[in-house]
């Protein structure tokens, strides 16, 4: 019996939509992966430039991502900030945030203190671990925003002692009315609290994007081959 190929219009559709899936996600896994490289390339060549005193003068030009800055000023202790859902060594946790206003100016930047343990009989409670008090130094890198979670729900209003799931700057300035710089520091200087500072790194996991490229391709090839290898089954049965 003479083999044959039975062109079916509802399985070619679905392999179509199949593979497209697969090369689209496999691409944006691909672009992922390629801006982890981009940034790991990016901190360490900031990583080897002594830390930047930042002023209120300071070039905007010179406050790169990842560079490293040297702030003097102090913690509006007023004003906390907790980010949720942020694990450390499979242990459930929270960022703290606090604003730090420059010495002589009426800038402000909005600190990365450092992680502390959840209460883990009342997610709600948030044991206070208040910042040094008086005129600082503290050193940390720049980000330009946090590593972001799903968020649950619709976002509440920031407001002293919020515990939110993700936090957008423009947040804090609407409801304090203070100049803020447009982006975060990540303190990475001791200052004599509880927090841990061991910041994820945002460069990683570029190999498990490739990785994740790679299933997709395969997928969109499985697809591909078993429209082909069907139809040709049906076509000599037929």
């Amino acid at each position: 019996m003479p083999i044959s190929f039975r062109f079916r219009p509802i399985p070619f559709i679905a392999c179509l939509l199949l593979v497209s899936l697969g090369i689209a996600l496999a691409q944006w896994q691909t672009r992922r992966a390629q801006e982890k490289e981009l940034i790991a390339t990016q901190m360490a060549d900031r990583q080897h430039l002594p830390a930047l005193a930042l002023t209120a003068t300071t070039p905007a030009s010179e406050i790169q991502a990842f560079r490293k800055l040297q702030l003097r000023g102090q913690f509006m202790n007023e004003w906390p900030v907790y980010l949720d859902n942020r694990p450390l060594q499979g242990k459930a946790g929270l960022y703290v945030l606090m604003p730090f206003r420059l010495t002589g100016s009426n800038r402000y930047v909005l600190v990365a203190r450092g992680w502390q343990q959840r209460d883990a009989r009342d997610r709600t409670h948030v044991s206070a671990d208040p910042a040094p008090t008086g005129e600082l130094v503290l050193e940390g890198i720049v980000r330009d925003q946090l590593d972001r979670v799903m968020q649950l729900g619709a976002p509440e209003t920031v407001k002293p002692g919020s515990i939110v799931q993700n936090l957008e700057l423009d947040g804090i300035v609407k409801q304090t009315g203070w100049n803020f710089y447009p982006f975060i520091v990540e303190q990475t200087s001791s200052a004599g609290d509880k927090l841990s500072r061991d910041w994820p790194l945002p460069s990683a996991g570029a190999d498990k994007h490739r990785g994740y490229a790679f299933q997709w391709c395969a997928l969109a090839l499985m697809a591909f081959v078993f429209f082909v290898v069907t139809g040709f089954r049906r076509g000599k049965n037929g």
